[in-house]
């Protein structure tokens, strides 16, 4: 059966870094319109799918189907050097060159859409200022924008609003509801469980799937157990996640959606 406009679909993902198996005997249905979220410990492979997805890692073996065009993949801004003499208009207007390339004068649509996503992302104030005198909750939000102004069907965040400001996380959130709401399909990668919960499904990974499915369903202590272990987790009246391999700033001790 082929899949659904916007829908991703994967068989038998593996995914290697040369000898180490990172991503292995992945099956997923994800919907148009939904939104998934991938969990799991730090090295679990929840960004090594995510660029299998975005094709900018080569798949071992398997197979991946996405519907539309190109996939937005927005990267931790961790990941990009904040040195670059770049400006925040620079950086989201870099969307437009994968529809229009690098040589074509862009068009009027190519600048609303980058207009557009600065100021959904309220960035408009900051579109000259250079991407290292801007705060990393605003960087992550440039990194968004760019995603946005891309246009595509399907947007692929990881880690979207790890260690990021209250104003920058409540704009993100909102600004991935909103893309779900008006039929895109969004997966991000999360440790935080309270996110989670707001998808449609959860992947819980740890390299191979623990589970896979509606929220209530995955996020069980039973099934955190499994994929995070006895150590990385404190269980009182509710759950926290505790990876130390992952960096935590004051935002980052999460708070469990589950009770017991």
């Amino acid at each position: 059966m082929k899949p659904c406009p916007n829908s991703i679909t994967t068989s038998n993902l593996e995914v290697r870094y040369g000898n180490t198996v990172a991503l292995t005997d992945v099956n997923l249905e994800v919907p148009s319109g939904s939104l998934l979220s991938v969990i799991g410990p730090n090295g679990a492979g929840k960004s090594a799918l995510l660029k299998a997805l975005a094709g900018t890692v080569d798949v071992h073996s398997g197979e991946i189907e996405i519907a539309g065009p190109s996939p937005s993949f927005v990267m931790q801004s961790t990941d990009v050097d904040n040195s670059l003499p770049i400006s925040v208009r620079d950086v989201v207007s870099l969307a437009r060159f994968s529809t229009r390339g690098p040589f074509r004068r862009f068009r009027a649509d190519d600048h609303n859409a980058i207009d557009n996503a600065l100021e959904r992302l309220n960035l408009t104030n900051f579109a000259n200022k250079q991407l290292h005198e801007i705060s990393g909750g605003e960087r992550q939000r440039t990194l968004v924008a760019q995603g946005l102004a891309q246009q595509s069907d399907v947007l692929l965040l990881d880690e979207p609003i790890n260690g990021l400001d209250i104003i920058s996380r409540d704009i993100i959130l909102e600004i991935i509801a909103e893309e779900v709401a008006i039929g895109r399909t969004v997966v991000i990668t999360t440790h935080n469980l309270s996110d989670a919960s707001r998808a449609d499904q959860v992947l819980l990974l740890n390299n191979c799937p623990c589970c896979v499915g509606a929220p209530g369903e995955v996020l069980t202590e039973a099934n955190l157990r499994t994929a995070f272990g006895e150590d990385k987790m404190r269980v009182g009246s509710k759950i926290f996640l505790d990876d130390p391999h992952h960096t935590h700033g004051p935002a980052h001790v999460e708070e469990g959606i589950r009770s017991f």
